[in-house]
Formats: C-alpha cells, sequence, structure tokens
C-alpha cells in the first residue's frame, strides 16, 4: 500500500474536506507557541500543514527541523481569512494534521534550498540531489519529462518505430572529437562513442525499417558554453521514400505537440526562410525574428565612394531603435566588441532631427551618400546607426548580426516562442587551402536538384537540401535530405578530396549497405536539452539535465573524470606517461 494519497504541491481546492496523507521534506517550518507551521515540499511542489503538539499524534511536531522526512495525515481545509498566499499553487488550502511520522531525520544542507538565494553552480552540482529538491528545479526535469513524451507519441502516430542504436561503436569524422573507450579484448584498439546516430539509422533505411526515431544519447568532445554539454540528448529521426517537406512536416508536428504538452498552447506554424535571405536579413543562419532591427545592404551605395574604408567593399547598415544618446564610452565598446570578431572597424552616426547624421565619419561622406542612407535605412530622430564593411559581404553580415542580437533580443529565452526553420544551406562552406570544397554539413548531403550543374563550374554556389530548426535565436537542430546512389555520391567524395581508399575506410560499412538497394531517404535531429531550456526560461542546459558537467568538463559530484588504478590500464595495455 502506497504511503501517500495524494502529493503535496498538488492538493487544491477541490480537494477541502478530504483525508490525505502526504510525504515528503520539511521546507520552512514555523513554532508559533501553540501549532507549527510546516511547508511540505515534494517533486509536485509545496503545501501547508499544520501541527498541534497537543495532540497525541503530534507530539513530536516541535523536534523537525529543516529536510527531514516526515509522513503527515490529516484534513485538507481552507486557509483562514487573510492568510491566503496567492503566489503558491497550493496557497488557498492547508492540512489540518492528526497524526506524524519522522521517517529520517537529516543533518543541515550545504546551502538553503530556497529559490531566492542565489547559489554557486559548483556548490549546486556538488550537491545536486539537494539542488534537485528545490521546486524550480524539479519543475524542469518534470517539464522535460512531459514534452520527450508527447514528442514520442506524435513520433508513433506517425508510423515511426523506435530503435535503440550502438553506443559503442567505429570512430568516423563529424566534425568534433571522438570520445574513445580501449578495448580490453583487442589490446590497442578503441571503440567511439557516437557523436550521433547518423549512420546507423541511414542503415536502417536500407534495412527496410521505412521510419525510425530515437531519444539518443550523444557524445562529443568539445568546449562547453551554457548550450553545449559534452552529452546530450536528441530526438533523432530517419524516414525512407519521403522528400524534405514530409521531414519538416514530421518535426514540426512532433515539435509542436511537445510545446503544447507544456505550456497548453499550440505554436503557429513555423515560418521559412532561405539561408541566404536569413544572412540578409538577420546577419546569421540562427536568426532571433522576435525582434525586427535587419540589416541593410549598402554596397551599392558605397561602391564608388571617396570613404576608402566602404569603397568597393561589402556594406552592411542597421539602425539601433532609440540608441542615439548612447554614450562615447558605450560607443567605444561596441566598436572594441566589432574588432575582437574580426571587424576592420564600426562606423556609428546618431540620427537628429531632421534626419541629420551626427558623427566624426560624416565628413568623408558626400550629401549623396548621406541622402541614401537616410532612405535604405529610414532611422527616425533619436536612433543610432551602425555599420560594419568588409571586402566580404557574408562576414560584414556576420559581424553587424552578432551587435543586433546584442542590443536588441528579449532578455528572456521563452517570450514569445518564434520557431523558423532555415532551408537551402550552401552545400559547401567555403574551399580548403589546396582549393577543395570543405563541407557545410556531412558528405552524404544531398545537392539542391537546380543546382547540380554547378558541382563542377561554381562549387560555393551550389545549394544543399539542409534545413535546420531555430527558436528565438538557438539552433535546436538540423538534417538533410541524404545522397542515395552511389554515382553522385561517387562524385561529391572526388570533389572532397576523398579518394576510394579513404571513403571505404571511413565509411565502408554504410557504403556497403549502400550497395544492396539503399532507398531516397531524409532526417533530422533536434536537441531536447535546447529545447526544454528555451520552454523554461532558463539560460543554460545545465539547469534542465539532471547531472549535467561544469562548463570545463568536470562532475563535482562524482568527482569524474579521475585517474584509475594501474591494474585497469594493464588489463587495457594502456601506460601513462610518468609525471614531470
Amino acid at each position: 500500500m502506497s504511503m501517500r494519497t495524494h502529493y503535496a504541491g498538488a492538493i487544491r481546492s477541490s480537494d477541502v474536506g478530504a483525508e490525505v496523507a502526504l510525504c515528503g521534506w520539511v521546507a520552512h517550518h514555523r513554532d508559533h507557541g501553540g501549532v507549527v507551521f510546516i511547508d511540505l515540499r515534494d517533486r509536485e511542489g509545496i503545501v501547508q500543514v499544520v501541527l498541534d503538539p497537543a495532540l497525541p499524534g503530534c507530539a513530536e511536531a516541535r523536534r523537525l527541523r529543516g529536510e527531514w522526512v516526515i509522513r503527515v495525515e490529516g484534513t485538507v481545509r481552507p486557509r483562514p481569512e487573510g492568510t491566503v498566499n496567492p503566489s503558491m499553487a497550493t496557497g488557498e488550502v492547508e492540512v489540518g494534521v492528526t497524526r506524524l511520522t519522522i521517517l529520517n531525520e537529516a543533518e543541515p544542507p550545504p546551502f538553503p534550498l530556497d529559490e531566492r538565494v542565489e547559489i554557486d553552480e559548483t556548490l549546486r552540482l556538488r550537491h545536486r540531489y539537494l539542488d534537485l529538491r528545490r521546486p524550480r528545479m524539479a519543475a524542469n526535469l518534470i517539464t522535460r519529462a512531459k514534452m520527450i513524451s508527447a514528442m514520442r507519441a506524435a513520433m508513433d502516430a506517425a508510423g515511426f518505430i523506435d530503435v535503440e542504436t550502438p553506443t559503442l561503436t567505429r570512430s568516423t569524422p563529424e566534425g568534433a572529437r571522438d570520445f574513445l573507450v580501449p578495448s580490453r579484448l583487442q589490446p590497442g584498439t578503441f571503440f567511439a562513442l557516437p557523436q550521433s546516430p547518423q549512420l546507423f539509422k541511414q542503415m536502417l533505411m536500407v534495412a527496410g525499417l521505412d521510419r525510425y526515431y530515437q531519444v539518443a544519447r550523444c557524445w562529443r568532445d568539445e568546449d562547453l558554453r551554457a548550450d553545449r554539454q559534452l552529452e546530450f540528448t536528441q530526438l533523432d529521426i530517419e524516414a525512407s521514400f519521403v522528400d524534405q517537406e514530409d521531414v519538416l512536416g514530421f518535426i514540426e508536428e512532433a515539435v509542436a505537440v511537445g510545446v503544447e504538452a507544456v505550456t497548453g498552447e499550440r505554436p503557429k506554424p513555423f515560418p521559412r526562410l532561405s539561408w541566404a535571405e536569413a544572412m540578409n536579413r538577420y546577419g546569421s543562419d540562427k536568426p532571433d525574428t522576435r525582434f525586427g532591427m535587419e540589416l541593410c545592404d549598402l554596397s551599392a551605395l558605397f561602391s564608388a565612394s571617396e570613404f576608402n574604408a566602404f569603397k568597393g567593399k561589402g556594406v552592411v547598415g542597421l539602425v539601433v531603435p532609440g540608441k542615439g544618446e548612447m554614450g562615447r564610452n558605450q560607443l567605444d565598446g561596441l566598436t572594441d566588441r566589432a574588432k575582437k570578431m574580426g571587424a576592420a572597424g564600426l562606423v556609428w552616426m546618431r540620427v537628429r532631427d531632421g534626419g541629420v547624421l551626427e558623427a566624426p565619419v560624416t565628413k568623408f561622406l558626400s550629401e549623396l551618400e548621406q541622402e541614401g542612407l537616410r532612405t535604405a535605412l529610414a532611422p527616425s530622430p533619436g536612433d543610432l546607426l551602425l555599420i560594419v564593411a568588409d571586402p566580404s559581404l557574408r562576414k560584414a553580415q556576420s559581424l553587424l548580426g552578432t551587435l543586433r542580437v546584442d542590443l536588441g533580443a528579449p532578455e528572456r529565452l521563452d517570450e514569445p516562442l518564434n520557431f523558423t526553420w532555415v532551408v537551402e544551406f550552401p552545400l559547401f562552406e567555403g574551399l580548403s587551402a589546396d582549393g577543395q570544397p570543405i563541407p557545410a554539413h556531412h558528405p552524404f548531403t544531398r545537392p539542391h536538384p537546380d543546382d547540380i550543374d554547378k558541382l563542377d563550374s561554381d562549387p560555393l554556389e551550389v545549394r544543399s537540401l539542409a534545413y535546420d530548426l531555430v527558436l528565438n535565436g538557438i539552433e535546436l537542430g538540423s538534417g538533410s535530405v541524404r545522397i542515395h546512389d552511389s554515382v553522385l555520391q561517387s562524385r561529391i567524395f572526388s570533389m572532397l578530396g576523398i579518394t576510394p581508399d579513404v571513403a571505404t575506410e571511413r565509411f565502408g560499412f554504410l557504403l556497403d549497405a549502400f550497395r544492396f538497394g539503399a532507398p531516397p531517404h531524409a532526417g533530422f535531429a533536434i536537441g531536447l536539452d535546447r529545447l526544454t531550456m528555451i520552454l523554461t526560461g532558463e539560460h543554460s542546459i545545465r539547469d534542465v539535465i539532471a547531472f549535467p558537467k561544469t562548463q570545463s568538463g568536470t562532475d563535482p559530484l562524482t568527482g569524474a573524470p579521475a585517474s584509475v588504478d594501474n591494474i585497469q590500464l594493464r588489463d587495457l595495455g594502456i601506460s601513462l606517461p610518468k609525471p614531470k
């Protein structure tokens, strides 16, 4: 028989009069002489319980201390007039306790578990089991579970089959360093933890599974930041006999269902931008579309300028509304930031009444050019103009796009929720030192059918059938239509300088599978940690993962990574250099 009848945080006015049994931790205790008030906490929240030490079943009420584990029995009743707490979900009721059982005592925790107290993150992670008792942290994990459950249901409804793929596999190049696992049975050889299930899910298409999905654990040995961990979770899918439209539809439905499960509202259909349009308007392939401040290409205006900093370069402008009175120190700070990102400089202009442009640089610009700026950017008095020039238009756009986000993005990540599909990415992101194209995605990404004739003549202008999903300026995931025919795949490998021998060494098991009838297929992977982070309004995925690593890649809870004894190393055939 269960020790409880209800969760403490789930008690509501509709339960008034009910006899309940609750279990949880003492969040706060207040001894008012005659009675003792306890805030009882469990994973669903907090409810106030009232104990009278004079009652036989509550004699030990005054012994209670913070974080002791208790069980109470009693009756749900309305709070007395004037004591309702509207900030609590259970704030209209309390439980009059008739029986108290102390299940376990506890030492004082190393930090207060009150949401109003800021705590050093390393200390929180060292005692993560305590940190997760805090209502906000528990709510984050519950939100994550609701979202993933709904997304799984959407994939099931669309005919996808949940298939697990190996976590011990072969090291293959996927953009980041692999985590390697030495083999004891085959000394000197290594498994790798997968950066994604990419190759296995494509082989599942060859196997005829038709539609695969997995809530997959992935590993990448790379530098960490607020939205990146060494190990992460993604919803990974692949489908056969589909095109790009089908995949976008599958993912959009799954995400919409997941968001609705959390927020109660279904998001609007996701708009689309081509990669070129995203760069031209926002200076980013992961545009934050919650605010305006779109970029303007001014290159034609200054193509023959007497101002050498602009002449013949890619020139991009931006209006920052209402920031015309920004102080010189702030403007110098923006200039320094632009230079650190690789800009030669940053030109700023204040807009005065009548459209007058005020800045040291205006003396180098003709009246015609200044009028052109007013026409192209359409600023208002009190606005600030920012201009970046670079021989590469895309670089100028990227630099100014970063400043756009710095100056205009809303503070809260979750308000509002603006999803955007970015499609038609370039197939190649540039040329290597020896003139070979560098793939923007992976070498199995299919070129856009309208651009295949440019592969030899103008490879950097070839679009791909690759696509990203962006939410509020954060990339949630990416995917593509795959190359499934050997002739086109060999052609792409040749362009990348991958010889048949190298291709066989790196991808032989996948290429062998393709020899036996690979269907047309496409896929996608969406980061569940990042999506949960935004939906909960957090600024770090560490706050939506049960046991994350610190930004330095360590685990204060377990002490990992740690050294191992010489016997383990000997069994693996590994010797370490002696420390100096």
